[in-house]
């Protein structure tokens, strides 16, 4: 698998692990009261752990962006 191709994976595998955990939580046998909380609280999580996602992002970003930077600089000389 290529690097180009391991952020595509790793997207399409959170999206399936979210779309399995709410249809595991909308055809489980509870009131509508406890599922709307179980609901709320995975969003939650998601939530926080998406922005973690994003955050390492935008640092793996800033890392090829820098690493592009001096390999320019370096053919430039």
């Amino acid at each position: 698998m290529s690097k180009d191709n391991g952020g595509k994976f790793f997207l399409g595998a959170l999206i399936g692990a979210a779309a399995g955990a709410i249809a595991g939580i909308l055809f489980a046998p509870r009131s509508g009261k406890e599922t709307r909380k179980i609901i709320g609280d995975k969003a939650k999580d998601y939530a926080v752990k998406g922005k973690e996602t994003l955050n390492r992002g935008k640092e793996i970003a800033k890392e090829k962006i820098h690493q592009t930077a001096e390999k320019i600089a370096e053919k430039t000389k």
